[in-house]
């Protein structure tokens, strides 16, 4: 439906009245180097042509195989309990994604950025990530609570195994100092100074039933949702010899403006912006500056013309 696009415009509006602004990819797939030109990778990259607009891509579902190796030091007892330590998380559904996740966040608050903005995977995916917050501060909660039930069968175990002497407390140290990241998170989702989310959608039954049940998830979650942009809309222009429009052009048309009709009046206290279905790939800094102006004022199919 253009979420990628739609993230990158509203990223470029941002870098006009911000001091800095992160675009981040979520989404397994990777479409803003596509959507840019421009290869991105899990390191802050500037966009071409802007000073103040920095580009990321990671994956959130990597887990404990992908952490930074600062988890598991040379000196520290866990240098040899990588696949201890992820057996163990296996069991908690969701933290072993959010830890990866929870350190992405740890690594955007260590850059100071003045705007960030998440480019999120299909649907399912983004409610998972949303409710990945609260599922693991329970299981984690559950994880700390037990640990000392296990502590001595963790310390024989490892006398057995002629690993040194580990404790429940090493085991469970970085899931320690990970829930306060998590909690932070949580909070940080439900706080709408702070957070907003935007929906991206297509005038059609199928997309905009997905996007009432995200807002309605993202409303459950007590997290901001007040913007929904509706893309892909066509503007018939071009006529025939007869001087009639095309045939699918019209019904094109006229089935969406059934479908934007029911989104004015299921979101009549959203703001509901409305872009173009273009001739064209939006591919390129310029490309999308340019498309990007039609997110502040609206298109209009008799004046715009794009290059």
């Amino acid at each position: 439906v253009g979420k990628t696009t739609c993230s990158c415009l509203l990223a470029v509006q941002l870098a006009k009245v911000r001091q800095s602004v992160l675009i981040i990819s979520t989404d397994p797939a990777h479409n803003i180097s596509d959507a840019f030109d421009q290869k991105f990778s899990k390191v802050p990259t500037a966009v071409k042509g802007y000073t103040n607009l920095f580009a990321m891509e990671i994956d959130p579902n990597l887990g404990m195989a992908e952490l930074p190796d600062d988890y598991f030091e040379d000196t520290d007892p866990m240098s040899v309990g990588r696949g201890m330590m992820q057996e163990l998380l296996g069991a908690f559904p969701g933290i072993d994604e959010a830890m990866s996740y929870a350190e992405v966040m740890r690594l955007v608050k260590t850059m100071d950025f003045a705007c960030v903005v998440f480019d999120t995977a299909p649907t399912g995916h983004t409610l998972r990530l949303l409710t990945f917050p609260s599922v693991v501060e329970k299981g984690l909660g559950k994880l700390l609570k037990i640990k000392n039930q296990f502590s001595p069968i963790i310390t024989q175990m490892s006398s057995f195994l002629g690993v040194g002497n580990i404790s429940a407390d090493e085991l469970t140290g970085k899931l320690e100092e990970t829930l306060p990241i998590i909690r932070q998170v949580n909070e940080q989702f439900r706080n709408a100074d702070h957070t907003t989310f935007v929906c991206v959608c297509i005038a059609e039954f199928l997309s905009m039933y997905e996007t009432e049940r995200l807002i309605q998830e993202l409303t459950k979650n007590s997290i901001d949702t007040h913007n929904v942009v509706v893309n892909q809309l066509l503007y018939p222009e071009a006529h025939g010899a007869d001087g009639k429009a095309c045939k699918m052009c019209t019904v094109r048309c006229k089935l969406q403006t059934k479908y934007l009709d029911q989104i004015e009046d299921l979101y009549e206290d959203f703001n509901v912006t409305k872009l173009p279905l273009l001739d064209h790939e939006v591919r390129g800094s310029q490309q999308i500056n340019d498309f990007s102006k039609f997110i502040i004022s609206p298109y209009i199919a008799s004046e715009d013309v794009l290059p």
